[in-house]
């Protein structure tokens, strides 16, 4: 077959195998995690084993293997020296890098100093995370919403006693499942705490219990509140799996005081049940490994109160006392770790007992205030609509210089 006969894609790919800039111009990478253990590293050995092939035509001081076709000198410029790096990689075969959110795109930067790496929040997608007592309120007060999400904003005009009236309903979705899986009846009266993630040491899903005699003293004094929990570990973190024990082992131990119930089989459907059916949203990993986090994102569409670390997507997110409430100091650009977990356990209990439990049986329609506000000013950007266009304006339309 000539050449100007064969089909121009293939003969795209044949030349883009041999020149990385061609590659380079069709793709763009989002890194994921500042977590150094979430960039994969494999041995140039493993490498060569799996992948590689015997190459006819090498000289001297050429490495006499192919991988897909390419050089092995050329693939180990593009993925690290001493190893294959799959995120050193993806930066030198894209014209384009972004971390998921303003904090993950700084931290990134600061993992990888010689390539520029932009950001773009992470968003969720309305409908799909928006609980259908939500939607109907939506359809009856956002005229539009389901076609352009930035329209959530109008729901600070909703009535208060409409917003009530859907979140009760989901929370009492969410009891009842609690009831028929944990056999565990909550009070639908009591204020509701939700934490649902991979149960991994970072994310400290037992936060707050540093100190259980102090808990005790908030759920006594201030006034009471029942926990719901869930979470899978994966099948090789040994921490992750204690930290789930020790959950369950002090749920009862403080059956008499805080309620608790971890559930089993975290999914999508019970992601979707407590993202809408607490009346806060728990977030409090260690900084900065939270690269975005979307949980958060979810609940604020169903009028969901976050209490979160500032990190990830709720740096931006975050108005105090008008969107949430924020869990110890906001780090700084220079100091990855800042907040010590002492730090963030005294914010924490000082939050929930002078503000938050006060406000939820005192101030009700301060709290049904704060409930808007995150749905309208966090939902109507932190979706899909958004991210997409984000995308497109800043990455995908975007060109090599």
């Amino acid at each position: 077959m000539r050449e100007h006969e064969r089909d121009p894609e293939s003969v795209w790919f044949e030349q883009a195998r041999w020149d990385p800039e061609l590659v380079k111009d069709l793709c763009v990478f989002t890194t994921h995690t500042p977590v150094s253990a979430g960039h994969d590293r494999f041995s140039n050995q493993l490498v060569r084993k799996i992948l590689g092939e015997p190459r006819q035509d090498s000289k001297a001081g050429e490495q006499p293997y192919l991988i897909h076709g390419i050089p092995f000198e050329v693939v180990d410029r593009l993925s690290g020296t001493n190893e294959f790096h799959m995120t050193l990689l993806a930066l030198n075969l894209s014209r384009y890098a972004n971390g998921v959110a303003q904090r993950h795109g700084q931290v990134s930067k600061e993992m990888f100093p010689e390539y520029e790496i932009d950001a773009i929040t992470n968003g969720v997608h309305v409908p799909t995370w928006m609980a259908e007592d939500f939607q109907a309120l939506m359809d009856r007060y956002v005229s539009g919403w389901r076609k352009d999400s930035f329209l959530l904003r109008q729901a600070v005009g909703i009535p208060p006693d409409g917003i009530w009236a859907a979140h009760q309903k989901c929370k009492a979705r969410l009891l009842e499942y609690v009831r028929e899986k944990a056999g565990v009846s909550l009070d639908p009266e009591v204020l509701t705490i939700g934490f649902a993630r991979r149960a991994t040491a970072y994310k400290r899903a037992d936060l707050l219990f540093r100190d259980v005699e102090r808990l005790k003293h908030i759920a006594r004094d201030a006034g009471s509140f029942q926990l719901v929990y869930a979470g899978k570990a994966h099948p090789r973190d040994e921490s992750g799996k204690d930290l789930i024990r020790r959950i369950v082992r002090l749920s009862r131990e403080l059956a008499d005081t805080v309620p608790i119930v971890y559930l089993e089989n975290y999914d999508f459907s019970l992601g979707g049940l407590m993202t809408s059916g607490v009346d806060v949203w728990l977030n409090n990993p260690q900084r900065p490994q939270e690269a975005s986090g979307t949980s958060g994102m979810k609940a604020t569409l169903n009028g969901v109160i976050n209490f979160s670390v500032l990190d990830g997507w709720w740096i931006e997110g975050h108005r105090e006392g008008i969107t949430g409430w924020s869990i110890g100091p906001r780090p700084s650009k220079a100091s990855r770790g800042a907040g010590s977990d002492e730090a963030d356990v005294f914010d924490l209990y000082e939050k929930l007992e002078h503000v938050i439990v006060p406000t939820y049986y005192k101030k009700r329609s301060e709290w049904i205030g704060i409930m808007q506000n995150g749905l309208a000013l966090n939902g109507s950007f932190f979706n899909t609509n958004r991210m997409m266009l984000q995308y497109v304006t800043s990455a995908y339309l975007r060109k090599l210089d």
